[in-house]
């Protein structure tokens, strides 16, 4: 019997085991090694106020096939919803501005997208942009901070450029590589965009009417529930990986025992603490992609909160705020704004400043009303709500990202029988996650069937 170890129960483990069962039939055995006592990783869905609520990642890209497939395979497709026309709002400057459009990850391509939420020479810099000779690399990477802040200034970066990235990232411009956060931005400056302002022109895609961005009417739940089914594995939650060494042409994994593959699909320090041994070079890859914490935190409020007709609320750097972004979930999403209560979720943690997310609930839960009360006048009693902490939650694209990622692949890539996936690779989406595994578990099982 063939028997294959995916160690990690997020939704790349549990893509990648449910890929292992599609490639190697039936009578495979499939283990999931999952350190937690529940499997989703990243993606949790909790009973909230009468109905589900995701306290993890909330949406997919919809233009990105990985997921839309996926769903329609596990017949979930009727339960896909897409977000109302409510646009986000930015808190800068100690007051609500319009999210800039016409940017790509906040990155203007002209000073008219960001008249009123910078200040005039900071405008007028961008406007001056095109007129300066740019000096860019195509064999090296920078941080997104450093083009843009030479670029356009640092009212830019902090106002613009940061509460963006800091929604995907849990990080700043200052911690995130342009290549890897930005890539359509890399390579039209590859191709010779003469100034940061033609770049993003160039890089910015076609207007469509299509809707970007998908959630589930049920939660991410529903397609964990789903996936752990279709994967017919078996689990064991609350169990440690450890002892992962070569064994003659098998490998060895506690508590599993000998098994002919494995896959990684855990975050980047686990995966060097069990590569150390087994794979050196590997692992000191992957103790090179830092994490971010961050923490959620649901509120279920009265339905008749005056909060303001937008999808949600960005937060830019240096504002003396303890959340870094609000989602005003009823308002985003037109099935949730069906319910009786109003859902939004506050979030909080950025890479550096993990202290926040050790917080007690109740001093969250009082940080998250306190800074609603400061940008939406809000002061509602919360009828329900839920903390969730992410400890060590997203990786940290860095400039060089792109150069760790190759050397860990080509790493693990000489050597016979394990993979490695997830979000520290190629993408912190769900999309992302989903290509990752099912590249590593195709892989596998090409060589454990051949």
């Amino acid at each position: 019997m063939t028997t294959v170890a995916v160690v990690g129960g997020g939704i790349s483990g549990l893509v990648a085991a449910y890929r292992l069962r599609q490639r190697l039939g039936p009578d495979a055995r499939i283990v999931v090694i999952e350190e937690s006592e529940r499997c989703g990783g990243k993606l949790r869905t909790v009973p909230l106020a009468g109905g589900p609520v995701d306290v993890g990642a909330e949406a997919f890209i919809e233009r990105r096939p990985e997921v839309p497939e996926l769903l329609a395979e596990l017949g979930l497709s009727d339960q896909v919803e897409h977000p109302s026309a409510a646009r986000p709002l930015i808190w800068a400057g100690g007051r609500l501005h319009p999210l800039p459009t016409g940017t790509l990850m906040g990155i203007p391509a002209g000073s008219a997208s960001l008249a009123g939420l910078v200040d005039a020479p900071t405008l007028a810099q961008i406007d001056a942009e095109p007129s300066r000779p740019l000096s860019w690399d195509r064999s090296a990477d920078v941080s997104v901070a450093a083009l843009v802040g030479d670029r356009f200034g640092d009212q830019v970066v902090r106002r613009s450029v940061d509460p963006l990235l800091g929604g995907v990232y849990s990080g700043l411009s200052d911690t995130a590589g342009v290549r890897a956060t930005v890539p359509a931005l890399a390579a039209a400056l590859d191709a010779g965009a003469d100034s940061l302002t033609e770049a993003v022109r160039r890089a910015l895609p076609p207007p469509s009417d299509a809707p970007v961005f998908g959630t589930l009417r049920g939660g991410y739940g529903i397609l964990l529930d789903a996936l752990r089914h279709a994967a017919a594995a078996e689990f064991h939650s609350g169990a440690t990986a450890g002892g992962l060494r070569r064994a003659a042409d098998r490998w060895s994994v506690d508590p599993v025992g000998e098994v002919d593959g494995v896959i990684l699909a855990v975050p980047a320090d686990r995966a060097a603490a069990l590569l150390a041994d087994a794979v050196p070079t590997a692992a000191v890859h992957a103790a090179d992609i830092p994490l971010a914490s961050s923490v959620v935190v649901a509120l279920a409020l009265p339905k008749e909160a005056a909060l303001p007709d937008n999808s949600g609320i960005l937060v830019a750097t240096g504002e003396d705020l303890a959340a870094k972004a609000f989602t005003l979930s009823f308002r985003k999403w037109p099935h949730l704004g069906a319910r009786e209560v109003a859902l939004a979720r506050a979030s909080f943690g950025r890479f550096g400043d993990a202290a926040i997310v050790d917080a007690d609930d109740e001093q969250l839960v009082t940080l998250a009303r306190a800074d609603l009360a400061t940008v939406c006048g809000v002061r509602d009693r919360p009828v329900a709500a839920f903390v969730q902490r992410w400890h060590g939650g997203l990786p940290q694209y860095r400039a060089g990202h792109l150069g760790v990622v190759a050397a860990l692949e080509s790493a693990i890539a000489a050597v016979d029988g394990i993979e490695i996936a997830g979000a520290m690779l190629h993408g912190v989406g769900v999309p992302a996650c989903v290509a990752s595994a099912t590249g590593a578990a195709t892989r596998l099982a090409e060589r454990v069937a051949g």
